[in-house]
């Protein structure tokens, strides 16, 4: 790789690192699963070891990823609470092992579980638990106290303490709690935590300790950060000692003589990690001894005394006993594998999506085989591979008719899913509820999958706009209903007839169109009756509209039954009109990517400040680009504005172009 190509990579790969980092660290909700991240952040290394000079201080293979979030009072650490460099190969411990060697010390290591979870810090004076925090940055972390005070297996006070202690832990959501709250997010139509450490971190983070304390949540304490008036030789040592003063420990540390006997163990936790009811990502090798743990230092973000080994994805064998084919809102059709249970990555899994028929043939799967599952992220079982055909298999069809209503299935033109079209299809009407009730449509609570499956068996509801007839009567004829929760729902129905149009028009579930999609029709057509009569010419003039959701605009609303359910819900009262405030033109005309980490606004923000001034927010840069704005670690995208000679500004920048067509300046 030349010079030139590497930097380019270099600023791709930290653009996109610095944003997983965000949504990790800060937001709980990554895009990419812990492989895919580990195997960037391997090949940015790898670019910067290459060409040294290359590496800023910036990047994120010089720090820890998180930040002190503005929600709490911010903690300066004062021992830092490090990070710890990855292995993804035994040889790599071996690597590991080698180095502390060639330094001069003669290790024995400890080996541990690697707890996935959200690191904290607890500080006692005197025995009595005075602060808790958050990792951060691993200098700075959050003040989250009182949330911390809520979870059982933290002591409150502690016997025979010394004056002062501070210890540190991996606070994580056990299994059961997990998928308790996940069903409970379900029921109430809420947006589930994606994994047991997405689900602990938003859960420690709540400004109401009363719902942390509700999460069910746990902690594993693994290092001695401070003690005063006590004295440890040995890493070993001081957990003996934090489990003496009723700390839960990190579970299963042993202490082993050699690298090979340490690498053992780690094969022996990742052999048990999937009967654990809690989530691990690695093992952890530490040099025992205090004192060779100062000889060997670190580096500006790494202990050299300790390494991580990076489990794989765990992938397991089943058989396929069924494939069973579900009828989405849309009327896509979806198979799913129906195979032995097995238990993987910690729970036990029977189903997995085979997505669409291109999917299984490419796999060449069918009943009987033998297949490879593995849990992308851990959390979403996937079939990967057929091992083995089985005696009397045979590759499963997809079906030609609806398995719902019967009616022939279609491929639309560029579409790979065959699809129902049938508008009385009650498989689509199910998800037509429930995609209409969501939190980004007209946002009903309590109005979840489970209620709608009793509200259109029981016949109460075939079209949403059913929903503004039912009665209290009715919805106590529902399962585990009661009076307080059947007003409640009804409270939410009669509420959302006061949401505005983009809100209605993304619940009515138009093909193609999200809900930003949804929001420019509402705000340039102002009503459903303007929209309503819309050519697909005056469709297309809407920046960032095209033939394809022009179309489905238009079918939508020549498709048998759409005026009459429009009639009914402006019948019922639901609003057909935008409310929304009026775009401003200061930046009309202009085009303007975002890009980096700007000082205040996140890109969104700043994509939204852009729309609602009349720019349009563009996700790449061209000859087109008016001005792109740029925060640190901007990458490509500012390296190819400054070759097109286009304008580069920076958040202040940004508020100077608005201020300057401010009718007030």
């Amino acid at each position: 790789m030349e010079m030139e190509q590497a930097r380019k990579r270099a600023e791709e790969l930290r653009v996109i690192i610095e944003k997983n980092n965000r949504l990790y660290y800060d937001q709980d909700a990554p895009e990419l699963d812990d492989f895919a991240y580990d195997a960037l952040m391997r090949e940015l290394k790898q670019i910067e070891k290459e060409f040294p000079e290359l590496v800023t201080p910036e990047s994120p293979t010089q720090h820890v990823g998180g930040t002190a979030s503005s929600k709490f009072s911010k903690v300066t650490h004062s021992v830092k609470m490090e990070s710890l460099q990855d292995a993804f190969s035994l040889d790599e411990l071996r690597d590991f092992d080698t180095r502390v060697r060639e330094a001069g010390v003669v290790p024995r290591y400890v080996v541990e579980a690697k707890i996935d979870g959200l690191s904290v810090s607890l500080e006692y004076r005197k025995g009595v638990l005075v602060r808790g925090s958050t990792r951060g940055d691993g200098v700075v972390g959050e003040d989250v106290t009182e949330n911390l005070a809520t979870i059982p297996d933290i002591p409150h006070t502690l016997p025979d303490a010394p004056d002062f202690l501070e210890v540190r832990g991996e606070v994580y959501m056990p299994h059961s709690a997990f998928f308790r709250l996940k069903e409970q997010q379900e029921l109430e139509d809420k947006t589930p935590f994606k994994n047991p450490r997405n689900a602990a971190a938003g859960s420690l983070r709540q400004k109401d300790a009363k719902i942390t304390a509700s999460r069910g949540l746990s902690i594993f304490v693994f290092n001695l950060q401070q003690c005063q008036g006590r004295d440890f030789a040995t890493h070993h040592e001081t957990l003996d000692y934090i489990k003496s003063l009723g700390f839960p420990v990190s579970p299963r540390y042993s202490v082993f003589e050699t690298i090979e006997d340490a690498i053992r163990e780690i094969q022996t936790i990742g052999e048990l990690r999937g009967t654990l009811e809690y989530d691990i990502d690695g093992a952890v090798i530490k040099v025992d001894d205090l004192a060779s743990r100062r000889t060997l230092g670190s580096t500006n973000k790494f202990p050299r005394w300790a390494i991580a080994f990076k489990y794989p994805p765990e992938v397991k064998e089943s058989v396929v006993r069924d494939i069973e084919v579900t009828v989405g809102r849309t009327g896509v059709l979806t198979p799913t594998a129906v195979f032995d249970p097995i238990f993987l990555a910690g729970t036990s899994v029977s189903r997995a999506s085979l997505h669409n028929g291109d999917i299984i043939s490419s796999l060449g799967v069918g009943i009987g085989d033998t297949i490879q599952v593995r849990k992308a992220g851990d959390i979403i079982p996937e079939v990967i591979a057929v091992s083995a055909h089985g005696p009397d298999s045979h590759p499963f069809v997809m079906p030609s008719v609806c398995p719902s209503c019967g009616a022939p299935v279609v491929h639309l033109q560029d579409e790979t899913a065959l699809r129902c079209v049938n508008p009385e299809c009650p498989a689509q009407s199910l998800r037509n509820l429930i995609h209409f009730a969501s939190r980004d449509a007209m946002a009903i609570d309590g109005l979840g999958e489970a209620v709608a499956i009793q509200l259109t068996e029981k016949g109460l509801v075939h079209t949403v706009a059913d929903l503004y007839d039912l009665t209290e009567a009715q919805l106590l004829m529902l399962d585990k209903f009661k009076e307080k929760s059947a007003r409640n729902l009804l409270a939410s129905i009669e509420h959302s007839k006061q949401n505005n149009l983009d809100k209605l028009l993304f619940g009515l579930g138009i093909r193609n169109i999200g809900d930003k999609a949804a929001a420019l029709l509402a705000e340039h057509f102002g009503t459903m009756e303007a929209l309503r009569h819309a050519s697909v010419e005056e469709l297309c003039a809407i920046d960032g509209f095209g033939a394809v959701m022009a179309q489905s605009v238009q079918e939508f609303f020549a498709k048998e039954g759409t005026a009459d359910l429009l009639a009914r819900l402006a019948q019922a009262g639901v609003n057909m009109q935008w409310t929304g405030a009026k775009k401003g033109t200061a930046l009309a005309g202009k085009t303007l990517v975002v890009t980096g980490t700007l000082p205040t606004l996140s890109r969104q923000e700043a994509e939204a400040l852009i729309v609602q001034n009349g720019g349009k927010a563009a996700g790449s840069v061209s000859k087109k680009t008016s001005y792109v704005v740029a925060g640190t670690a901007a990458g490509s995208k500012l390296t190819k504005a400054q070759t097109l000679g286009i304008p580069v500004i920076d958040e202040a920048g940004l508020y100077a172009l608005l201020a300057a067509a401010s009718p007030e300046s």
